[in-house]
């Protein structure tokens, strides 16, 4: 085949999904000329799987890509068909807005910010090769010979990469709806040395709505008021269209295990790793024999299309026995399958080879991100993504790299994990991962990264004005409360007790009587005439209920937080040969020569290193004079 040489980049992202559109987005908003190629552009942002945005966790994250001046929030809340605040009734650390999305009008409006993006090409071809000269990314070439010249690469292949589809006895060579598996880029990776590992995920049937009883399923509906992932609109979603609630049952369950020989997760065909916590319904039959039922959520796909999604019901089974098990489910009992629920093997790159800032510690200039590094979730991809995007482009411009820490965002969390301690399955974003998730909450999102965003470049002027403001007002109402009191009173007393609360004999704080968990601000504010509920916005309401109920916890935090980063402070040179200082265990020694830690708090975090080796290398470090610190650092 003849080659050709085409346009240079400064950024070329391969891939279009969630992950590869944050990047392409950043890089090109931070002044880079950017390529983004994709095997289709009409499955741009594709949502294979549900298509909902956010929930346990991952509404954290979608908001701190949103304070951070990433478009998942925007795109989000622009087509949501139904939202939900996930454990109302848990603690605040753990509020998540999840949000139901038509499948197509996010797609669209994805393509659509891709499109218009100043200094951003979409493109369509297979990235076949990465091209590397000296250790040094150079370029891609693509499946029709033709060269295209870049400054840095990022890969964010998603699920594509060696795809192979999985339903029953039958197994090819492809992506999600019917899309091909690129297969050549892989041999590239491996011919640079990469590490290349393979693991699984699958999907549900989806299903006709004129073929589904809802007289027989309960209805759950969104929440009245949700707020908004984008900042700083609080306009809440409006009209919402209801999901469904039905379950398996003993019969359900006995054609499953019958049928488990068919199944390629129990006939050995599947040899990826799949994720622990989002089972088939195989695993979950298997695995958990004691249950009875298992919950299935029948939800919608979009406002233009019958099309329903099963969540819950991930299946790779024969199309014959998941309609079986599908009719002996109440109010599924005439249900007609649209698509077949599916199990897809791909290719990704073990995480442990990449940096912080997300670039291949072994080839420069190119850079992972997505399910690409081994996670799952588009929030986890798009959250990646763009921090790839921003690293590219700093790291062109010669700017110190972006690098969040785990005290100061989920997505700090996220990225450490995968590049400290790996993984050995597809990597899910839960709350019980951050040490610190009391900090973390959705809530203070703009607060803890917003202005991160305005200094690099993606948030605007405007928004950060906005958080200035915001964060004035709740310091002002903050100090109102501690210093307007209550008189005691019958009717307080007698709201007091109602609410199952000790009443008072004299003159409280109202910043006292809030910690107390029984009470609301919208409750006491009755007894205090000079503090008006209509001059606050139901989040601001929110965020100070919070700060008061939660002030002990969050202290303590903070103080966590400071020995964390004084720990984090104390650099470790990337050339430093562990072997060679006393003391350290062979184990701690094979594993720091194996992660090459960046500092004495990521050291600690890596599997195999103990508190008596971490305090091996404090000593070995505490002179400022000391080999082991990095150079520039002497």
């Amino acid at each position: 085949m003849k080659e050709y040489k085409l346009e240079n980049f400064d950024v070329i992202v391969i891939g279009a999904g969630h992950a590869g559109c944050e990047a392409a987005l950043a890089a090109a908003r931070l002044n880079m000329k950017t390529a983004i190629f994709t095997l289709s552009p009409d499955t741009v942002a594709n949502m294979p799987c549900n298509p909902s945005v956010g929930g346990s966790a991952k509404g954290q994250i979608v908001s701190e890509i949103d304070a951070l001046g990433g478009e998942m929030g925007r795109a989000a809340d622009a087509t949501a068909l139904q939202a939900r605040v996930l454990n109302r009734g848990k603690g605040a650390a753990v509020h998540s807005l999840r949000v139901q999305s038509d499948r197509a009008k996010y797609s669209r409006y994805m393509k659509n910010a891709l499109e218009k993006q100043p200094g951003l090409y979409l493109k369509q071809a297979e990235v076949v090769e990465i091209c590397v000269e000296a250790g040094i990314t150079t370029g891609v070439r693509t499946k029709q010979g033709a060269f295209y010249g870049a400054r840095a690469v990022i890969i964010t292949t998603g699920t594509y990469l060696g795809g192979k589809i999985f339903i029953g006895e039958s197994s090819y060579e492809g992506g999600p709806d019917g899309l091909c598996a690129p297969t050549a880029l892989t041999e590239s990776l491996i011919d640079l040395g990469m590490s290349i590992r393979r693991f699984k995920t699958g999907t549900p049937p989806r299903v006709h709505r004129r073929s589904v009883d809802f007289s027989k399923v309960a209805q759950q509906d969104g929440d009245e008021f949700a707020p908004r992932f984008s900042f700083p609109d609080e306009s809440g979603y409006g009209k919402q269209l209801p999901c469904y609630i039905t379950f398996t049952n003993k019969d359900t369950h006995d054609i499953i295990l019958k049928n488990l020989e068919r199944s390629p997760l129990y006939s050995g065909e599947i040899r990826g790793v799949g994720p622990r916590y989002c089972p088939s319904i195989e695993d979950k039959v298997v695995r958990f024999g004691d249950k009875e039922r298992h919950q299935i959520f029948i939800e919608p796909m979009g406002t233009d299309t019958d099309e329903l999604y099963l969540q819950g019901l991930s299946s790779s089974l024969p199309e014959d026995v998941q309609l079986k098990l599908m009719r002996t489910i109440i109010g599924l009992e005439n249900v007609e399958v649209i698509r077949p629920g599916y199990a897809i093997e791909y290719d990704c790159a073990e995480p442990l080879q990449l940096h912080a800032t997300l670039e291949f510690k072994n080839i420069k200039m190119l850079f992972g991100a997505g399910q690409f590094n081994g996670t799952s979730g588009y929030e986890e991809a798009a959250a990646q993504g763009l921090i790839a995007g921003v690293n590219a482009a700093r790291l062109i411009a010669n700017k110190e790299p972006l690098i969040l820490d785990r005290a100061s965002s989920y997505i700090g969390t996220l990225i450490d994990d995968l590049v400290t301690k790996g993984c050995v399955e597809p990597y899910r974003m839960m709350t019980s991962r951050s040490e610190y998730r009391l900090i973390l909450r959705q809530d203070n999102a703009p607060e803890r990264l917003l202005k991160i965003g305005y200094e690099i470049g993606l948030q605007t002027k405007e928004n950060y004005q906005k958080l200035c403001a915001l964060e004035e007002k709740l310091a002002h109402e903050l100090e109102l409360l501690k210093k307007t009191s209550v008189r005691f009173c019958d009717e307080l007393n007698a709201m007091l007790l109602e609410k199952g609360t000790t009443p008072i004999s004299q003159s409280v704080r109202l910043y006292e009587l809030l910690k107390r968990p029984q009470l609301s601000y919208e409750a006491l504010i009755k007894f205090a005439p000079l503090i008006s509920l209509s001059n606050l916005t139901p989040l601001l309401v929110y965020k100070l209920e919070i700060a008061v109920k939660y002030e002990g916890y969050i202290k303590t935090q903070t103080e966590q937080i400071k020995q964390m980063r004084k720990l984090e402070r104390r650099k470790l040179s990337p050339a430093l040969d562990y072997s060679k200082i006393k003391g350290l265990r062979i184990e701690a020694q094979e594993k720091l020569n194996l992660h090459k830690p960046l500092s004495i708090g990521q050291a600690g975090r890596i599997s195999g290193v103990n508190p008596a080796d971490i305090s091996v290398l404090l000593i070995a470090t505490s002179s400022a004079m000391s080999p082991l610190l990095p150079q520039e650092e002497v």
